[in-house]
């Protein structure tokens, strides 16, 4: 008689099958630990093509939302990811998420931050990053020296990085021509609104225009400039009327008052 433990003919393919089910398992598993455990390694002092290719697409959306303030211009938006500090000593991680730090500002020299999620111990880091922001403004287009008065033919329209700067761009040749330089340029670099010395409109003692301005109206009168009236900058005139008030120069000898 047949012991009753013993498998039966029908039962056998089951019990193969199930045995090559569990080998496959047990290869699948133990392929699988290492890829973790690089991806855990390859986050100590460095970065890997991965989590790289993650914080540059994560930059580059939210820098495309936060358009800058008052910036009309087309512009192109590129990312370069830098390098973690190489003294940092990362625990193994299996998760690792780039996220946005509160108050960042994706303008030039910025920073992602990079979170551990899944590890034995959980971690959270700063990746430096550059954003690039390509955009057409004038440059030099010529060799320029500290102090030259700007005109027409010193200036040409590039693409330059709008952000490699913290002083913006000059995108517009009225801005630029009749003022002074103050530094040297090279060739094809970017004008920026801190290389031009302020106009002045008017200086102290000037006859002045005083335009007071107001939803719908606005009221002319004459007056003397008790300040000298640099762009940009207020300025106080004394009215014809004796009355002294604070206003913008916005003219050769026009003072704008805002009621």
């Amino acid at each position: 008689m047949k012991s009753s433990t013993a498998p039966s003919q029908a039962s056998r393919p089951s019990l193969l099958w199930r045995a090559a089910w569990c080998a496959l398992l047990a290869v699948t598993f133990l392929c699988a630990a290492p890829r973790a455990h690089a991806q855990a390694q390859a986050t100590n002092g460095a970065v890997d093509a991965a989590l790289i290719g993650q914080v540059r697409n994560l930059a580059l959306v939210a820098s495309q939302r936060s358009r800058v303030a008052g910036q009309s211009i087309p512009v192109r938006f590129d990312v370069t990811v830098g390098a973690l500090d190489s003294h940092l000593k990362l625990a193994p991680c299996q998760r690792i998420e780039p996220y946005l730090p509160t108050g960042v500002r994706l303008w030039g020299k910025a920073r992602i931050g990079l979170r551990c999620t899944k590890g034995e111990r959980l971690w959270n880091v700063y990746l430096p990053i550059t954003v690039h922001v390509y955009g057409q403004a004038l440059v030099a287009a010529q060799p320029l020296a500290l102090g030259t008065t700007l005109q027409a033919g010193d200036l040409a329209y590039a693409e330059v990085d709008l952000a490699e700067e913290n002083s913006p761009s000059v995108a517009s040749e009225s801005m630029a021509i009749g003022r002074a330089l103050t530094r040297s340029l090279t060739a094809g670099q970017a004008v920026r609104q801190a290389d031009l010395k302020a106009r002045q409109w008017f200086a102290a003692g000037d006859t002045v225009k005083v335009l007071a301005t107001g939803k719908g109206f606005s009221v002319a009168g004459m007056g003397t400039a008790l300040s000298p009236g640099f762009e940009g900058q207020s300025a106080r005139v004394r009215t014809d009327g004796g009355q002294v008030v604070t206003g913008m120069p916005v003219a050769s000898r026009q003072l704008e008052v805002p009621l």
